[in-house]
């Protein structure tokens, strides 16, 4: 149906006439949107008072970096350290992740690009690939392979760069290679090995010159809560993880909340391509009711562990005040029509998906039931209340899609679900999005 002259003219005298249009329009002319929205009768239930409150460290700030998985899982593990020697704060380099991350991923997407080689010109597989290239987002499993196979390093070792921390132009420069690769590779019978070994040199040069070199040994120095000094010299990084930290990342499983028709609750699912590491740990999911996955996190956090989540955080957030909350936002008032989605059909229909991962830190429990929770997120200590967040109930219902779980906190029917074969989906399924 075409906009008709009739139709049109009968829609703007509806605006028109509407009085209270002219407010809100000269409200929105000089204001920002969601500041005119704001619900401040909200406040009063969003405190920041906590039940359960852990003492966690201060907030990291990854700045223009998107890489919050990576972030939110040093926040997991850099605990585990501070505990450990007795440290007032310790901060992981994230840039050294970072660099073996990309370094990866790159040789993943060209393994899969070669296996694609004799496919058609339109493969849809190949197109997915090639516009999606790498990326900086990921879930805990992206985290974990690289620990296991690099181990980590103090962020003294290895510290920031420019261009990790603003790493757009240097993204796009990788995936440029790897489209090169693929055209090489479709118009010559070059030996795959041989052409990989080019593009990882290429590669490689590009990420080093951008992060720096990451090192191969390294001096743990430091002075614990006693101003006591101390230094362990020549530590490798896969030492340092193994052998002076108390966290076995291979103990802990990743439970999304997808409600969608297609994916059952209570099974387990892996995406096509949503790896970085070839002979790493594909990410597996076992999909639970957000009631079943709200009870985990708040038994690891009765036991004094953090939980790594992520989320949807571009969805009602108020950056100053640090809330996350759904019911904070009056969008009908202001433009007198809903945009209510379910979960399911935001996922659908591309509406939402997880583009953040923090850290769970508190809940406030009223008669074992949750009502608002703590998040440490990685945007420095000058946004919300020095760098953490307030979420409500409601919101985590709606936004969070992932959490990590230590295993001996699984029921033992979810853990005979984990053993069971995970159904493969289609790289370009809302679960998989779950990683961007």
């Amino acid at each position: 149906m075409e906009i008709k002259r009739e139709m049109l003219e009968e829609i703007s005298n509806n605006y028109i006439q509407g009085i209270e249009n002219k407010a809100v329009r000269c409200a929105l002319v000089n204001n920002n949107i969601r500041d005119i929205m704001r619900n401040k009768e909200r406040e009063g239930q969003l405190l920041f008072n906590f039940s359960i409150n852990l003492d966690t460290l201060k907030a990291v700030n990854q700045k223009n970096a998107n890489n919050s998985f990576i972030y939110a899982g040093c926040n997991v593990l850099r605990e585990s350290i501070c505990k450990k020697y007795d440290l007032e704060n310790f901060e992981i380099s994230q840039s050294y992740i970072s660099f073996y991350d990309k370094l990866e991923k790159c040789n993943y997407i060209m393994e899969s690009l070669a296996q694609l080689k004799d496919k058609d010109a339109d493969d849809r597989e190949r197109y997915f690939l090639l516009t999606k290239g790498i990326e900086d987002g990921g879930v805990w499993d992206f985290f974990s392979n690289i620990i296991n196979k690099y181990g980590f390093v103090p962020k003294t070792a290895m510290s920031d760069t420019y261009q990790s921390l603003n790493p757009d132009e240097m993204n796009h420069l990788l995936n440029r290679k790897l489209r090169q690769f693929n055209a090489r590779l479709l118009s010559s019978n070059e030996n795959l090995e041989y052409l990989k070994s080019l593009y990882l040199d290429d590669i490689y040069r590009i990420l080093a010159c951008c992060y720096g070199v990451p090192p191969k040994q390294f001096d743990f120095e430091y002075t614990d809560k006693d101003k006591k000094y101390h230094i362990i010299k020549g530590i490798t990084p896969l030492e340092f993880y193994h052998e002076y930290t108390d966290i076995n990342i291979n103990n802990y499983v990743c439970i999304t909340n997808v409600p969608t028709k297609d994916k059952t609750f209570n099974r387990t699912y892996v995406v096509k391509y949503l790896n970085n590491v070839i002979e790493g740990k594909t990410p597996i999911f076992l999909n639970l009711p957000i009631e079943e996955l709200k009870k985990l996190v708040i038994k690891q956090l009765q036991a004094k562990e953090v939980v790594w989540l992520g989320c949807d955080f571009k969805k009602t957030i108020d950056k100053k005040d640090g809330v996350f909350d759904d019911m904070s936002f009056n969008y009908y008032d202001t433009f007198k029509t809903d945009f209510f989605m379910t979960k399911e059909e935001a996922l659908d229909n591309y509406e939402s998906s997880m583009n953040h991962a923090m850290v769970v830190t508190g809940v406030n429990l009223e008669d074992n039931k949750s009502t608002k929770w703590k998040l440490e997120n990685s945007w420095g200590e000058d946004v919300g209340n020095k760098g953490y967040f307030v979420a409500s109930d409601s919101w985590f219902d709606k936004y969070v899609y992932q959490v990590v779980i230590n295993k001996k906190y699984l029921t033992q029917e979810q853990l005979d679900e984990m053993a069971y074969e995970p159904i493969e989906l289609k790289p370009w399924d809302p679960l998989g999005m779950l990683a961007r």
